[in-house]
């Protein structure tokens, strides 16, 4: 029997699957956000219909969304439904560190 190889993953599943840092973390970004978005349409007991009806979208639309189809939605739509389903979104800007590039992060709190 041979010993499994394996690599460890980093933090960004995305950036693992080779994708470049800056959409590694623009797609993680989106994740966290689509993930918020199924959290509170569950804690809220919405449709999907219920639910794009208050985002003023299509129940296609969001559905195909919330099965990870992210690249037809932006991070602002995103934040824009959230904000339609009665959550509030802040985004900070912090200063950068000397000498190491900036990231995007989100980070859903229930």
């Amino acid at each position: 029997m041979t010993k499994a190889e394996y690599r460890e993953g980093s933090d960004n599943i995305f950036r693992d699957l080779g994708f470049s840092k800056a959409e590694a973390e623009e797609a993680l970004a989106k994740s966290e956000l689509i993930a918020a978005i199924d959290e509170t349409i569950r804690r809220r007991r919405l449709t999907q219909s219920e639910a794009a009806k208050l985002c003023e979208t299509d129940q296609p639309t969001l559905s195909k969304v919330l099965r990870g189809r992210m690249e037809s939605v932006t991070i602002d739509r995103l934040a824009a439904w959230l904000n339609a389903l009665g959550r509030t979104v802040e985004i900070r800007v912090h200063r950068r560190v000397a000498g190491k590039p900036g990231h995007l992060i989100v980070r859903a709190a229930s």
